[in-house]
């Protein structure tokens, strides 16, 4: 547009954590925000679908449930609560890791204090494997790990990096237990203030940077492994039918929505 459109970013939480950006991007505050979609469940039930665990099976699967009608029926979700979905982009496998031992199966997980983030599906989640759910910001976690107030957390490879978490917790175990992707999301106010060419310009920019995303991840995601691995992190394979078996009744407690359940199916027919 010439300089006629400008985005200014604000990063690494400064305009506060997800829940209230979320917030503020309802009401107009804030114009975009992109956020972990496990912070949307509440708002909008629609993405729990998609944060369920070992609903999805791979990064190769996940991007074809978003890619397609499933993907198109959550972003359209969002217009209910004046927002406007605009992409939805990787977030790879979350795994568990620690500062105590390597996990191999959810017995290894009894007792431990896990940070989590602020979604009723995660803390359900390793609550049922056996661990002590403990909710709290991304940016608290790296100090309660070091201080022993908790003894670990569940996140991506990039993120475990990025956070510098390697450093406070050197044993990370491959549970895949969810592939809960990112979604960018706009204020539905700011989206209509817009003038219609704009509007268009910045819907089909949003839909183009998905694939610039996924390129951006993969790279950043290898490197962050290799990093974390050169520091002396241990990775370790777990007993992934022990970890589906444990989180079954949790898939049984949320087939009980009618909404989620036919949006599982549908998720689970693209494996």
């Amino acid at each position: 547009t010439g300089g006629r459109l400008k985005l200014r970013q604000y990063h690494s939480g400064q305009l506060g954590r997800e829940a209230e950006a979320i917030d503020m991007a309802r009401y107009g505050v804030i114009d975009i925000t992109r956020v972990f979609s496990g912070a949307l469940n509440n708002a909008f039930p629609l993405t729990q679908a998609l944060c369920l665990p070992y609903v999805i099976d791979s990064i190769e699967h996940m991007r074809r449930v978003v890619d397609g009608d499933v993907g198109a029926q959550v972003l359209r979700s969002f217009e209910s609560r004046g927002l406007v979905g605009l992409a939805i982009y990787d977030s790879s496998a979350r795994c568990f890791y620690n500062n105590k031992k390597p996990i191999h199966a959810p017995a290894d997980l009894h007792g431990m204090k896990m940070r989590v983030a602020a979604s009723d599906i995660f803390i359900k989640l390793v609550r049922m494997l056996g661990a002590n759910p403990t909710p709290m910001s991304l940016g608290e976690t790296f100090s309660a790990m070091e201080t022993h107030m908790i003894d670990g957390a569940e996140n991506n490879m990039r993120s475990f990096h990025s956070s510098r978490h390697f450093e406070a917790a050197k044993f990370w175990s491959e549970t895949r237990h969810s592939y809960a992707p990112d979604v960018l999301v706009m204020s539905r106010e700011s989206l209509r203030a817009l003038a219609p060419p704009d509007r268009e310009l910045l819907l089909r920019t949003a839909r183009a940077s998905v694939p610039v995303m996924r390129a951006k991840w993969e790279a950043s995601e290898q490197k962050a492994r290799a990093a974390v691995l050169a520091d002396g992190v241990t990775v370790n394979e777990v007993d992934l039918a022990a970890f589906r078996n444990a989180a079954q009744p949790l898939l049984d407690e949320y087939h009980r929505k009618p909404e989620i359940e036919a949006l599982y199916r549908r998720i689970r027919d693209l494996a």
